[in-house]
C-alpha cells in the first residue's frame, strides 16, 4: 500500500507540472491564432462589410470554441515536452531511474493527460462548435443584410463582385450618423445598360438603401444617356451576394451523425470535389482528437535528455514537432481534396506517419533506460 501512495504523489507530481504549462501552453497559442487569424478577420469584417464592431466582436468570440479545439493538442504537447525536458535536466529522471521507475510508468499519467484532452477534444468539437459556428454565420449573415457602413468613414469605397467580375461599385464621400453624404453607385449587373445613381445623402437599412434628392442615369454600353430619371427620395435593395456564399453548407456546422446524414442526402447533389471535403471533415472529427495522443507519443522520447546536455530543448522540439504535424496535414489534406487519396487517408495519413515514428523513438528510449 506504501509503495502504491509513492506511485500516486509521483502521478500527481507529474500532472501538476503537466497541468500548469498546459494552461499557459493554451493561452499563449489561443492568442497566436487569434492574433494571426481571427483578428484580421475582424478588421476586413469592420473595414469592408460595414460590420459594427460589437457585432463582428461577437463573431469573433464565438469562433473562440473552435480556436481553443485547435490549441488543446498543441499546448498537450507543449507541456510535455517541457514538463519531461525540466525533470530530465534538473536529474529528476535519474532519480526516479535508481528507484527502478522506468519511462514506462513515467509517462503513464502524461498519456491518461493527454488521452483526456483528447476526449474533450472530441466532445467540444461535437458539441460546441457545430453550435457556435452556425451561429458566428447566423450573426454574419444578419449584420451584412443591415448594410452598415462605419460611422466616421470619408471616401469610403466598396466592390460588390460575382464570378470574379465588378458587379456594383459603391462611393461614399462621408458617413456621419449613421447618414451617408454624397453617394455614388455603378451598377453594372445589367448586361445591356450601366446605372449610374448619385444622391446628396442617404441610409441603409434592412429593406435596402434609401436615397435622398439625387438622380438615377441609365447609360448604354457606347456611352450614351439613355435615360434620366429625379426623385426626392427612393429606396433600392441592391442585396449583397457576399450573404450566398456565407449561407453555403460548411462542414463545421454539423456534429458526426449530422454530417453523416448530410453526405449520405447530398451524395448526389454535390461535385465530388466538394463531397470529398465533407468527407475529409469527417474523418477529420476522429482523427484530431487522437493527435494528441500521438504527439505525445512523439515528443515524450525526444524530450528525455541525455545528461550532457545542459540547456533546454523542450520548446525547439515542440515547435520542430509541430511544424512537421502540420506540413503532413497540409499535404495530405490537398491530395485529399484533389482527389488524388481516399479522404480517409487525408485525414488519417499524418496520425499515421507521427505514430509509426514516435514508436520507434519511444521503442529505442525505453530500451535504451531500461
Amino acid at each position: 500500500m506504501k509503495f502504491y501512495n509513492k506511485l500516486t504523489y509521483l502521478d500527481s507530481y507529474i500532472l501538476k507540472q503537466v497541468l500548469e504549462i498546459f494552461i499557459m501552453g493554451i493561452v499563449i497559442f489561443t492568442s497566436i491564432i487569434f492574433a494571426s487569424d481571427t483578428f484580421i478577420t475582424l478588421i476586413k469584417q469592420i473595414t469592408l462589410y460595414g460590420i459594427p464592431f460589437n457585432i463582428a466582436l461577437m463573431i469573433v468570440l464565438l469562433n473562440l470554441p473552435q480556436v481553443i479545439v485547435m490549441a488543446i493538442p498543441m499546448s498537450v504537447l507543449f507541456s510535455t515536452v517541457m514538463t519531461l525536458n525540466r525533470l530530465s535536466l534538473s536529474s529528476e529522471i535519474t532519480v526516479m531511474r535508481a528507484c527502478g521507475i522506468g519511462l514506462n510508468r513515467i509517462a503513464k499519467p502524461i498519456f491518461i493527460f493527454a488521452a483526456s484532452m483528447a476526449l474533450l477534444t472530441f466532445t467540444i468539437n461535437e458539441t460546441i462548435v457545430p453550435i457556435t459556428n452556425s451561429q458566428s454565420k447566423t450573426l454574419a449573415v444578419w449584420a451584412l443584410g443591415q448594410k452598415n457602413i462605419p460611422n466616421g468613414k470619408q471616401n469610403f469605397t466598396f466592390k460588390e463582385l460575382k464570378d470574379g467580375s465588378l458587379k456594383r461599385l459603391f462611393y461614399i464621400e462621408k458617413c456621419e450618423n449613421n447618414t451617408l453624404k454624397n453617394v455614388s453607385v455603378l451598377d453594372l449587373s445589367n448586361k445591356d445598360t450601366i446605372q449610374v445613381i448619385q444622391s446628396q445623402s442617404g441610409k441603409t437599412s434592412t429593406q435596402g438603401w434609401l436615397f435622398q434628392r439625387g438622380a438615377v442615369y441609365t447609360i448604354s454600353l457606347t456611352g450614351k444617356i439613355l435615360n434620366t430619371t429625379w426623385f426626392s427620395e427612393s429606396l433600392v435593395d441592391f442585396g449583397l451576394d457576399i450573404g450566398d456564399k456565407l449561407t453555403e453548407d460548411e462542414a463545421q456546422q454539423y456534429n458526426v451523425i449530422a454530417l453523416w446524414k448530410y453526405i449520405d442526402n447530398n451524395r448526389h447533389k454535390k461535385d465530388k470535389k466538394t463531397e470529398s471535403l465533407f468527407k475529409i471533415e469527417l474523418y477529420n472529427k476522429f482523427a484530431f482528437p487522437v493527435t494528441t495522443v500521438v504527439l505525445v507519443l512523439l515528443g515524450v522520447p525526444l524530450a528525455i535528455t541525455p545528461p550532457r546536455v545542459r540547456y533546454n530543448r523542450g520548446f525547439l522540439f515542440s515547435i520542430l514537432i509541430l511544424f512537421l504535424y502540420y506540413l503532413l496535414r497540409a499535404l495530405s489534406l490537398s491530395f485529399g481534396e484533389a482527389l488524388a487519396i481516399p479522404p480517409s487517408m487525408a485525414a488519417w495519413i499524418p496520425n499515421i506517419v507521427l505514430f509509426t515514428l514516435g514508436s520507434l523513438l519511444y521503442y529505442k528510449k525505453v530500451y535504451t533506460i531500461n
